[in-house]
């Protein structure tokens, strides 16, 4: 996937001589396994002029991060879709593909960081104005996975969050994961998580690793089912709950979620006995809505 960036450009609670809010630019680097710690991660913090908030000075000031960063970006994700036309020109420019996502872990942790330690400290802060990051996403009627990829199989299980540190070691064909440390987990956290039996796996691991995945969630309207949040606001229909013993398990999938401050995984194997994954994603259901 190569160097992965998480960029918020907004404006803070910070108001400038002009008693106009000042915005800022926040680059920090996607962690994409569970080895990187949150202090080895690339970041990058500049305010902007509220009389220059375009796409220019943003291309211009990513170029300036890239040129102190070990590495350039070869993708960008960002939370807020009201800033998407922006931020996507910007990153246009700069010859980067950029893309809505909801699992912008490191900058929403980061964010939160710097709402509780640096925009107080700042003599023209303005408390009222402060508020955890946030941005409103529209529920959509979920879809149907392409036929020849539909799972066989799926079943709920759990892991302590304590498995996940031999994680890089596993045989894997597409994954992504996260440093739990980023959320303050304790060892014995228990993780939640839905494996996917297909003889398909590969083409359905494959299919997956190229959607912008945010996170797994059980509905009960229309219907009981588990769906898949991808992208800005697409929903995915992974199986439907029938049956009172699933009914159950889906509903202790959600309650184990929130134990876990959202954090969760999807597995895609062949059959049950199968020792290598053909997909495996660390996902966080961060609080963006």
């Amino acid at each position: 996937m190569g160097i992965v960036w998480e960029i918020d450009f907004y404006s803070r609670p910070i108001v400038d001589e002009n008693k106009k809010k000042r915005w800022e630019l926040l680059v920090c680097e996607s962690p994409l396994t569970t080895v990187r710690s949150r202090d080895s991660l690339f970041r990058f913090a500049r305010y902007c002029p509220s009389d220059t908030v375009n796409s220019a000075w943003l291309a211009e000031t990513l170029t300036q991060a890239m040129e102190e960063a070990p590495e350039p970006p070869t993708k960008i994700r960002f939370f807020r879709r009201q800033m998407n036309n922006l931020i996507v020109k910007a990153a246009k420019d700069l010859g980067i593909d950029a893309s809505i996502s909801r699992r912008t872990v490191a900058l929403y942790q980061w964010l939160e960081e710097r709402l509780e330690t640096v925009y107080p400290q700042d003599p023209n802060y303005q408390a009222s104005a402060a508020q955890s990051p946030s941005v409103s996403y529209q529920p959509q009627a979920p879809k149907s996975l392409p036929d020849a990829l539909e799972g066989q199989r799926w079943a709920f299980v759990t892991l302590a969050a304590s498995d996940f540190a031999d994680f890089p070691d596993w045989e894997i064909d597409f994954s992504e994961a996260f440093p739990l440390e980023l959320l303050d987990l304790d060892p014995n956290t228990r993780i939640p998580g839905v494996i996917v039996f297909s003889s398909r796996a590969f083409p359905l691991a494959a299919w997956m690793s190229g959607l912008e995945l945010g996170f797994l969630k059980f509905v009960t309207t229309p219907r009981p089912q588990l769906v898949l949040e991808t992208g800005a606001d697409d929903s995915w229909r992974l199986a439907n709950v029938s049956d009172d013993r699933t009914l159950t398990e889906a509903k202790g999938f959600e309650s184990v979620k929130e134990q876990s401050r959202g954090v969760h995984f999807l597995a895609i194997q062949s059959d049950p006995n199968a020792e290598s994954f053909a997909g495996f994603w660390l996902l966080p259901e961060l609080n963006l809505t």
